[in-house]
């Protein structure tokens, strides 16, 4: 089978497609037929080595979309399921790759209606959100909902779930998204460069807050916080990040939620909700551009280089 690898840690230049054995599914996986492979920002950091992976070579890639090769014969999954997976990548080879080996506590069925580039754009992005969301802040019908970077793979789908709970959705965008991501259920839009931004996220009064930049939004955070207000970081860009008030944050019983995907206890039942979701028309991630095997490394420089609604895929 072909599939992107590298050999060493570095940039982009350092992935190849490579002709290599087809995975064998061990206890406990299937083999699936890639279909999408979507490209997100934690596959850079495996391949920059600045976060610790499997081993070297390495196939890159979080999630994916497919058809089921090759089962246990006691998962409950056919020959021929449409499937949809992620948490891959770091203790498992990743998914830029004509097959891929998947651990069954890791994926669900995919919907027929749902296609296959849209199940592996959603799933990282899918799973972190309602991580972040419904496990960390517990958000509740009614409650008010700060997305920032609402355009990003993360951001466009938390604003979805977040409406879905019925909470009120605010979200900051750049204004060349504000459209877009108003249609997909956030009532208010702010503009980062906006001079008064702070004073008008506060009237809101927020409660639950989805911070992607802690190093950039978190004393933002805090001072437009309601009170009680639950934030969740799910990243950051540089490794220091803090309170620049830190008394608004007690004053207003801030807490303060810090997170990683890959530490989801129940990936397959998140998987299975989104999909449930999904089904039912409430969620569908937005594909921005689709990549083959040997463009893998484009892919991940626009990803992290680049401005864009939605997600990257890789279509083996």
């Amino acid at each position: 089978m072909q599939a992107v690898r590298y050999h060493d840690h570095g940039g982009p230049d350092v992935l190849d497609v490579e002709e290599t054995e087809r995975p064998e599914a061990g206890a406990d996986e299937l083999l699936v037929e890639v279909r999408a492979a979507a490209v997100n920002p934690v596959d850079t950091y495996f391949r920059e080595g600045s976060y610790r992976a499997l081993g070297l070579p390495m196939v890159p890639g979080s999630d994916l979309a497919g058809v089921v090769t090759e089962t246990d014969g006691e998962s409950g999954f056919e020959v021929g399921d449409r499937v949809f997976a992620t948490g891959l990548g770091k203790a498992h080879q990743g998914t830029y790759a004509e097959y891929a080996a998947v651990p069954t506590d890791r994926l669900a069925r995919l919907p027929d209606g749902v296609d296959f580039d849209v199940g592996a754009a959603t799933a990282l992005v899918g799973v972190t959100a309602w991580r972040a969301l419904v496990d960390h802040a517990r958000l509740e019908p009614g409650e008010t909902c700060l997305i920032h970077g609402a355009s990003g793979g993360v951001g466009h789908v938390a604003v979805q779930l977040a409406a879905a709970t019925g909470a009120e959705v605010l979200a900051t965008a750049s204004p060349d998204y504000h459209d877009e991501i108003r249609d997909l259920g956030a009532s208010e839009l702010f503009d980062y460069e906006e001079a008064d931004l702070r004073e008008q996220v506060a009237a809101h009064e927020p409660t639950v807050i989805l911070d992607h930049r802690l190093d950039d939004y978190l004393s933002f955070d805090a001072e437009v916080a309601g009170f009680a207000a639950r934030v969740v970081g799910i990243g950051e860009n540089s490794k220091e990040a803090g309170f620049e008030n830190v008394s608004a944050a007690r004053a207003n019983e801030f807490s303060l939620h810090l997170m990683s995907m890959f530490n989801t206890p129940e990936m397959a039942l998140v998987l299975a909700r989104l999909a449930t979701l999904m089904e039912a028309g409430s969620l569908s991630a937005n594909v921005a551009r689709r990549y083959d095997l040997d463009e893998a490394g484009e892919a991940q420089r626009a990803v992290m280089g680049e401005s864009f609604l939605g997600k990257l895929v890789i279509e083996p």
